[in-house]
């Protein structure tokens, strides 16, 4: 019965260097022959320093109103990042320093973040108003540096200039325009790396589950639940609802849910809303409102931001709350503000909230606005918000150079608060 042999290795078993049978040759099969010695192999690599560069433009509108302000004391430009810090123009109309006796503005770059040896160069720029070109500029860029980068230590080190311009030249020449000023900036903040060899190259593309959770809605297939909003029906997935806000989490998985629940009713909520909130749920960003209402304007894009909002917060939905957020905080507009504002104290945005009242301060704004229905409604609803309001419009009375801002110190790495270079109302 040769099935059932088994074979017994030993010298005589198989003629000698057979390897019929084997699947790979012996581990030990290439000790036995001598190759050449192979060349030693090489390695390179390189390193790269470069510099990252950004810009900022800053206008000085009302200089004459600026000066007298007092020496030391300077005007601040909003803050602006490049290469991974945060950067700040500080523009001094009496000059920085006691001994000038206020016959020179000083212009300085500072650095507006916390950062330890960071290596820039710096390009500050007062551009020529009268179209001829005449820029004032003074650059490390495009030249031979001796010491190479300038190095800022921490937060607030500066670079600039103390003497920038003569104050009586500067306020007869062609750099002064209707009393504003403009000034630019450019920042190249320096960084190294070292590359290596690349051996290989697989393209990844990017991340496309959206659109299969996304298909899961515009399928229809395997639906297990039904919302009726305002009349309409809406089908979706118990497991993604879930998944993606933690009230529906509650509400179909929670332990008072009811298992033989098909259908939810959901009030105080337009229909329009919540198929883009359920868009919202399925692909991670917001619909086309044009193609979801049929309408493209402003206004009803942010009506529907509006009530975006209140329903992402409803639903825990951070994200959505937040790009609602940020769409109304660029569409502030006069006939819209004040409800806006209503809305981010009641739904606690306390960036929109700033933004709303800032602009409602302003006062080529704030009449305009008090005639609004939105305004009345704000009344009714957050009277507290008025006494916030008073504030913001005192102190715009306050600062007769808007936006900019005074201050008396130069903050460096030693702020125990943290506080920002331009400080936030």
């Amino acid at each position: 019965m040769g099935a059932g042999r088994v074979c017994r290795g030993g010298p005589s078993s198989s003629p000698a260097g057979a390897t019929a049978g084997r699947p790979f040759p012996p581990l030990a099969a290439s000790s036995s022959s001598a190759s050449p010695s192979s060349a030693p192999s090489e390695t390179a690599s390189t390193s790269v320093t470069k510099t990252v560069n950004g810009s900022h433009h800053f206008k000085i509108a009302g200089y004459s109103l600026s000066k007298g302000i007092g020496v030391g004391k300077y005007i601040a430009s909003e803050s602006f990042s490049v290469g991974g810090f945060d950067w700040a123009i500080y523009f001094y109309p009496d000059g920085k320093s006691a001994e000038d006796g206020a016959a020179y503005v000083s212009l300085f770059i500072a650095l507006a973040s916390e950062g330890t040896d960071v290596r820039a160069l710096f390009e500050l720029t007062l551009v020529d108003q009268s179209g001829k070109g005449q820029d004032k500029v003074h650059t490390h860029f495009g030249r031979s540096l001796e010491s190479g980068p300038y190095t800022l230590k921490y937060r607030g080190s500066m670079w600039g200039y103390k003497r920038f311009f003569k104050r009586s030249a500067l306020e007869t020449s062609d750099y002064l325009k209707d009393d504003c000023l403009l000034v630019n900036c450019t920042v190249g903040v320096v960084q190294s790396h070292t590359e290596g060899p690349k051996i290989y190259t697989i393209p990844v593309p990017p991340s496309n589950m959206s659109q299969h959770i996304g298909q899961l809605l515009t399928g229809g297939k395997r639906t297990d639940i039904t919302f009726e909003v305002d009349g309409e029906m809406f089908p979706a997935h118990k497991v993604v609802l879930s998944a993606r806000s933690p009230v529906f989490r509650a509400q179909l998985f929670g332990p008072m849910k009811d298992k033989n629940m098909k259908c939810i009713k959901i009030e105080d909520m337009e229909a329009p809303v919540f198929k883009a909130l359920l868009h919202f749920m399925y692909w991670d960003e917001l619909p086309d409102i044009e193609e979801l209402t049929g309408v493209n304007t402003t206004w009803v894009s942010t009506l529907m931001a509006q009530h975006l909002l209140a329903a992402a917060d409803r639903y825990a939905l951070e994200r959505l709350k937040l790009l609602c957020e940020l769409k109304l905080c660029e569409d502030v507009a006069i006939n819209t503000v004040a409800n806006t504002l209503a809305l981010a104290e009641q739904h606690h945005c306390y960036q929109l909230k700033t933004v709303c009242l800032k602009f409602v301060a302003l006062p080529e704004n704030l009449k305009a606005v008090m005639q609004t229905d939105g305004f009345d409604y704000l009344q009714q609803s957050c009277p507290s918000l008025l006494t916030e309001l008073l504030e913001y419009v005192a102190k715009v009375g306050e600062h007769s150079v808007t936006p900019c801002l005074y201050s008396t110190e130069v903050l460096d790495g030693g702020d125990a608060n943290g506080r920002r270079v331009k400080p936030r109302i």
